[in-house]
């Protein structure tokens, strides 16, 4: 990625996210012995994260500030999300520490742990989860990931709402590319599938589903402008009790430090 922030622009996929973190934002404070401090604010029309919007189809605020020295990153993210959601919590709030490995002149690779803690509002259960996640990147143009969830919470869509099933082990696998056209502006695009494993018959069985995503970009620092276009496999819509992003236009407008 061109720019070093990772707040989480809803056109991007985590992998791009995890080899730009790796970086020293060019903009980022020194702290000195090494130390960097960066962060960024966005404002989204729609928080849409894997396919499906953790918004309501409605804006959001996010935020995140990060602390590098050499190839290590640990920070914090966060996001406002629409309550009426499950777990009916009104914060998402992200911890994350990883790796970025150079693999000479062009090509790099990211190993990273984050947290995601859903807080706020009358929430009954957790939804809480933890992801494991490695990419490769070759330059800022292209991204492949795979992420591992090892306590995935799983839902399925009944006729009388959304039935809370189990935790299970789901991955993730990403790829995310931006090509710049002229003059600070980038075509941009990612496509991504998830499938949680299963835990028996019927509703039970393992399910997954794809989605990505087109846009263009804006860059200027320390300013970046993004709109996309989704595209999201039915089966979200039944494993996950938010909205999905399929045939839909998001955009996302970010200042970053």
């Amino acid at each position: 990625m061109q720019h070093s922030s990772p707040a989480r622009a809803q056109w991007l996929l985590p992998g791009l996210l995890l080899a730009a973190l790796g970086a020293e934002p060019a903009g980022a404070v020194d702290l000195g012995g090494g130390f960097a401090l960066g962060g960024s604010l966005v404002l989204t029309s729609d928080y849409v994260y894997r396919g499906i919007s953790s918004s309501n189809n409605e804006g959001a605020f996010q935020t995140d500030l990060h602390v590098t020295n050499g190839g290590t990153f640990l920070g914090v993210w966060s996001s406002t999300r629409d309550s009426n959601l499950e777990p009916y919590a009104s914060y998402d709030l992200e911890v994350y520490l990883g790796h970025r490995f150079d693999l000479g002149s062009a090509w790099s690779a990211t190993v990273s742990a984050r947290g995601r803690y859903l807080l706020g509002g009358p929430q009954e259960t957790s939804d809480d989860y933890h992801e494991l996640g490695a990419a490769v990147s070759y330059l800022d143009f292209w991204t492949f990931s795979v992420t591992a969830i090892p306590n995935a919470v799983r839902y399925w869509e009944t006729h009388s709402g959304y039935e809370r099933l189990s935790r299970a082990p789901a991955f993730v696998a990403e790829t995310s590319v931006q090509w710049l056209l002229h003059a600070g502006f980038y075509l941009t695009g990612g496509a991504g599938y998830y499938r949680v494993t299963g835990t028996g018959p019927g509703i039970e069985a393992a399910n997954g589903y794809a989605y990505g995503n087109v846009g263009i970009a804006y860059d200027h620092r320390p300013w970046r402008l993004d709109v996309g276009y989704y595209l999201t496999g039915d089966k979200a819509h039944v494993l996950f009790p938010y909205p999905s992003a399929n045939d839909h236009f998001a955009a996302s407008i970010a200042w970053r430090f």
